[in-house]
């Protein structure tokens, strides 16, 4: 699924006009990004959690020159899916 099938669907959902859809996608989108950039978790109970994990720096080599290099430290999104998200995933048809 696409964002532009989400913002279609919540629409027909609401019964709201897709402006007003998107807007509310966005929102969500910005301030799950916005509590991450701050360091924060974000829950959604039953669905799973956004958090950050943080990878070291190494130092690498390239394997064509030789030549070594530092890879800095960098931060990641992670997402663990919530136990009720995997139980319905897993559910037969």
């Amino acid at each position: 699924m696409t964002k532009r099938e989400l913002v279609q669907k919540l629409a027909q959902r609401l019964d709201i006009n897709r402006k007003e859809a998107k807007l509310i996608v966005d929102t969500i989108i910005e301030e799950i990004e916005e509590a991450l950039t701050r360091g924060e978790k974000v829950q959604i109970r039953g669905f799973g959690v956004f958090s950050i994990r943080e990878h070291q720096g190494f130092k690498g080599k390239n394997p064509r020159t030789g030549e070594a290099f530092f890879v800095p430290p960098r931060k990641i999104p992670h997402f663990k899916t919530a136990k009720e998200m995997k139980e319905r995933l897993n559910q037969p048809l």
